[in-house]
Formats: structure tokens, sequence, C-alpha cells
């Protein structure tokens, strides 16, 4: 798991110089804190930042060269696979001298070309330059676990893992992307392909990018299914998730280096868990986090597992240092981001490197097997929109008169959320379900080029072309699909990648091994989600694997009592960000609108917790990145 960033001025054909790849290295080195490495020959440069996790010698050092330069690498990422496919390589004649899986990597790509995707079982982004044919071959895995960033100016191409390496270039200068900003407060992340940079992009999950003859081409190599051809029975589905499950974790139980798991107490990671103690002949490092708040606070049903499985439990209670933490979280996240759980995701980074350097989790357990209660509640909406003309007037009518909840844990909440989307189309239901501001909020706290920029895109756009591409045969599939092209790799990706890395720590997700997903999406929906019960094939499977409290407790997902924080610790710090003059001054948004947020929720009257830290980050970001204050521009140490 590492850093990577590069350059090829293919217009320009300029020399690459090492002083700029070092430096682009450097703002990277958090990603990889145990060796850096440069590669430039004329107007071709890479750079890499390595966490030595597999074959820790020199022999595994990046950017590495095969065949005396004819193809060089730089790749941030573990194939799990390789020892298999090296074998097959070897087959073929290839020889090795490192027991690295990059150099399998660079290997498979010498014997099949673009093909080689194909044969990697992974995450991964990577680089590679093939001399002989000088073409530029750069790739993202198939959830996108891993990112990639890229732009384009007038000598070519530049590339990294984070957005961050771009202001080492001197001829850069980073501007906003207004467009993107505006979809930042419509989903709390800047969705892919843009980026919160003008002329910055992401390249997508499953895509690859090739330049040749200075021409660029961009294709996605692919796709997850979306059509259930699952043709056993509810007990063989059981048995078979069962067993890619712990494929999945076997091959990333392989490691140089100490390795654990993250363990909220919920049922994804308590199932990882429960199969890598299985696989294992010692016990396993667990690491779990909680707060002082109740409603927030899991760690006795992690503490419940781990007694179980005789795990090696650690835990730790967090006390936020709120204006320590924040503005250094905006600068280690490189664009807008307004995920509140990025808060205790990188407490528990921090935990968890203490003693491991590689975790596995249970991220993309809900995605693959229906876990979110808005699934229901889609098919809910559905079966609202077949009720007869009188009984959805008299039901609408009802919905207005539920007032706004004072607080974000209220039952009322979630039941006002709900029946605000009810008779508008499917999309702008679901739209209004997972955002932060709904179209309405941001049309009354915008103003001037922003709001122009808001509503030349219709705000949910972007779910709506997800929702028209799928080809699943009901809804719970179809939003299913949306959620594998946005809300997965943009947000909660996103969030552990940089969480984890900020501190050289390799996430692992099972979930997301691209077997798994296959499976869970061939099987039909009513496996997944059978009444009121989500994850319904998944449960059943582990019934005899964990404690019964763990199978049958309610979501409750890992957030932070930020409602709580913007009443005490961040109140302040609130009030002096929003309302001051540089904030106005950036004329986004109308100050008494953001004033009147900030009283109603400071005083108790309304929630308006997801409103203010959405607008709390962006502040934030601007001032890390836009007006490059120095103060801002550390990643953040919580403990």
């Amino acid at each position: 798991m590492c850093g990577i960033a590069g350059r090829y001025n293919y217009l320009s054909h300029a020399p690459v110089q090492p002083e700029l790849l070092r430096g682009m290295c450097e703002l990277l080195a958090h990603r990889g804190p145990d060796g850096e490495g440069v590669y430039h020959q004329k107007d071709v440069g890479f750079g890499h930042r390595r966490l030595a996790v597999l074959d820790l010698t020199e022999a595994a050092h990046q950017p590495m060269v095969r065949g005396n330069g004819a193809l060089v690498i730089t790749y941030n990422g573990e194939i799990y696979n390789f020892k298999e496919l090296r074998k097959t390589l070897e087959g073929f004649g290839h020889q090795f001298r490192s027991q690295s899986d990059t150099e399998v990597v660079l290997a498979a790509y010498e014997q099949y070309g673009v093909d080689c995707l194909r044969h990697l079982q992974g995450m991964f982004a990577f680089a590679i330059w093939d001399a002989g044919q000088r073409t530029l071959f750069l790739v993202r895995d198939r959830a996108g676990k891993k990112p990639l960033y890229y732009r384009v100016d007038r000598d070519g191409i530049a590339f990294a893992s984070e957005p961050k390496a771009f202001l080492a270039e001197p001829a850069y200068h980073p501007l906003v992307d207004l467009g993107a900003i505006a979809h930042y407060l419509t989903y709390q992340y800047v969705p892919a392909a843009e980026s919160a940079f003008h002329g910055v992009h992401k390249l997508l999950p499953a895509q690859y990018l090739l330049i040749k003859n200075g021409k660029i081409h961009v294709e996605r190599y692919w796709h997850r299914p979306s059509e259930p051809s699952f043709p056993g029975s509810l007990q063989e589905a059981q048995e078979e998730l069962l067993v890619k499950l712990k494929e999945a974790i076997r091959g990333r139980m392989i490691s140089d280096v100490p390795l654990g798991a993250f363990l909220s107490g919920g049922l994804d990671s308590s199932v990882i868990v429960g199969l890598m103690a299985q696989l294992s002949d010692r016990p396993i490092k667990t690491f779990s986090i909680g707060f002082e708040h109740h409603g927030y606070n899991e760690l006795p049903y992690a503490k419940l597992v781990a007694r179980y499985f005789s795990t090696d439990h650690h835990e730790y209670l967090v006390t936020p240092k709120a204006m320590e933490i924040f503005p250094r979280l905006a600068w280690s996240y490189n664009e807008p981001f307004a995920d509140s759980s990025a808060i205790p995701t990188s407490y528990l980074a921090q935990l968890t490197r203490k003693h491991v350097t590689v975790a596995l989790n249970g991220d993309g357990g809900d995605e693959n097997l229906l876990g979110y209660d808005r699934y229901r509640a889609m098919v809910l909406g559905d079966r609202f929109d077949h009720l007869p003309g009188a009984i959805r007037n008299g039901v609408n009518a009802l919905a207005g008169l539920i007032p706004e909840p004072t607080t974000f844990k209220s039952k009322l909440n979630r039941v006002r959320r709900f029946v605000s989307g009810l008779g508008e189309p499917a999309i702008r239901r679901y739209g209004r379900w997972i955002t932060h501001l709904d179209p309405e909020e941001i049309a009354r706290v915008c103003q001037g080029e922003l709001l122009a920029s808001y509503l030349k895109d219709e705000a949910f756009s972007l779910l709506g072309e997800a929702f028209h591409r799928s080809a699943a045969p009901d809804l719970p599939g179809r939003f299913q699909d949306v959620d594998f092209q946005t809300y997965l790799p943009d947000d909660l990706l996103v969030k552990v990648d940089i969480a984890t890395m900020a501190y050289g720590l390799e996430a692992r997700s099972p979930f997301l091994d691209h077997h798994v997903i296959e499976f869970c999406a061939s099987l039909p929906t009513a496996m997944k989600m059978r009444g009121s019960q989500k994850k319904y094939v998944l449960k059943q499977a582990v019934q005899s694997l964990l404690p019964q409290e763990i199978v049958n407790r309610p979501k409750m997902g890992f957030g932070v009592p930020m409602d709580h924080w913007l009443r005490t610790d961040l109140r302040e710090m609130a009030y002096d960000l929003l309302l001051s003059d540089r904030a106005v001054q950036r004329g986004y948004f109308r100050k008494p609108v953001v004033e009147g947020w900030l009283d109603e929720h400071t005083k108790g009257r309304r929630d308006r917790h997801e409103r203010l830290w959405n607008l709390l980050m962006l502040e934030l970001w601007h001032r890390a990145y836009i007006d490059g204050e120095k103060n801002y521009r550390t990643l953040p140490n919580f403990m």
C-alpha cells in the first residue's frame, strides 16, 4: 500500500525533473512511510512512497523497472491472488527477482497487455510506462478502493494518489470547480469523475486510461452484474456466501507485517472477525473505538464479539480535541468531505496503527446485501405510489404537519425524511433520503455564482443517470447499483482510504472482493431482504458463527455526536468560521440563512448539524487548499 505520482509530457516532450517527482512524493509521505523512489527518463517520470507489507526487502523497491527500462511501474495496492498468478506466469517463462505482487503485476502486463486486468484480484491503482509502445497505462481497481487523480495541462498529464501532490508543481495553482462544490452540497462528497479542483479529475472505479500517439483513451474494463442469476436454494446461497467470504479473507490475511481487524460490534465486522478466527492459529488483534454519548457507543457489542472469539482486543474512548482535529481533517481529505464518520474512522486508524500495519474491515456488506433502511424505504414508497389517489393526498397533507426534530437520533427524524419524499419520482425520493441538504435548502442558502452552478444541473441528476444505467429487475436492485456507482466509491471508500493512509495503515475489505460482489449480485432480492429483515441470507448463514445478540441487533451506523458537539465543543468555532468576513466574502452563502441555522441548532430549536457540518468542512477546505494557510496543512493527530 503506497502513494504514487508521476508525469508524462506527451504534448511538449519537456523533460520531467526528479525534483518535481520528489516534491510530489513528499506531499504523499503519509501514504508510504517506509521508503521513496523516483524514475525519470526524458519526458516521463514516476514517483513512489512505500508502505512495506509484502517482501520488505529492497528487491520490491519502486518504481520497479523490468527489461532494462522497457516497462516501469509505480503501484499502490495488493493483489491477493499474486502467488497463483506468479505460477501461471512462470509457466510462460517469466522470471522474478522479488517476492512482491508489484513484480507480478508488471509481468502480467508484459504477458497479457491491457487484458492483464482480467487476471488481477485485489485493490489497486497503478501506472505502467511501456517504453516500446510509448504508452502510459493508468488503472483503478474494480470497486474503487484505491484512488487515482489526474490533470492535463499544456505539457501533458500529471497523476497522483491524492490531488495535494499537484501542489508541488510550480505551474499549478488550485482553483475551485463551482459545479463540483454544488454537487458536494447535495451529496456531502464530490462525486467522480469531477473533483473540487478545476481541471483535476478522478479515474472511475474499474476504469483504465491509455495515452498513446498523443491521444487519451479511457475505458471501463469490468461491470458489476445487475440481473440475478443464482439457480440454487437459500441454503445453498448461505453456504456459497460463506465459502466466498472465507476465500476473500484468506487472501487478505497474507502479510509480512502484523495484521488485525476493525471491530465495531456490527454484523459485518463481526462476521469478518469470526471467519478470521477460524482461519488463524493465534488470537486475532481487534480494534474498536467508542464515545461517551450512549447513542453513539458500540463498545459493549465489540467487547462481546472480542470475548466470544478470544481476540487480542484494543479499544479507545474518544474525547475530541475539536479545534485541533477539524482543520487538519480538511487537509487530510483533499476535497470537501462532510461524512462525519470520517472522525471515528480516523481515530480508529490511529489506534490500530500503533499495533499493526494491516487491518481487515466489513466495508461493502450493506451495499452487497441490501443492509440499509433506505432500500426498504424505497419499496414502501413504491407501494404508496400504487394507493388510491385520495389516500395519497391525505398522507401528503399529514406529512406537512410533522414538525422538524430537535435531535438527530429522534425517530421522528426518520419518519419525516421518509414522508417528505412521498409522491415524488423514485430517484428524487432516494435523493432526499441520502443527502444532507435538499434542493429547496440549497437554493435558499446559496447565492451568486455558486447558486448559478447549482441550478445548471438537476440536484439528483447523477443518481438518476446511475439509476437508468441499471438493468436490475426491481427497485432495491437498481438502488444497489446506484450506491455501487456513487456512495460506495465516492464516500465510504474515500473515507477509509484517507483515514487509514494518513497513518500508514492498510485497510482490506473482504466484502469488496470482486468474486464476493459478483456472487451477491447474482442473488435475488428476496434472499437479501425479506420483510423487514435486511441482509437476510448473511444473517441466516452466520447463525452458528456469531452470538445471537450480534446477529439480531439493529444497525447502528458508525456516527459521532456531531449534533451535541455543535452545541458545546464546536459551537464557538462554528460561529467564528461560518460568519467570518472571509467566509462571507466568498459570496457562496446568504449570511442570514447560515446565522439562522446556527441559532436554531445551538439553542436547541431544530437539528441543523448536517447542514452546518457541510458548510464548516467546505470553509476549512478553502482555507487549507485555496487560501493556502500553512497552519491548516498538517495531517490530524488525534491521540
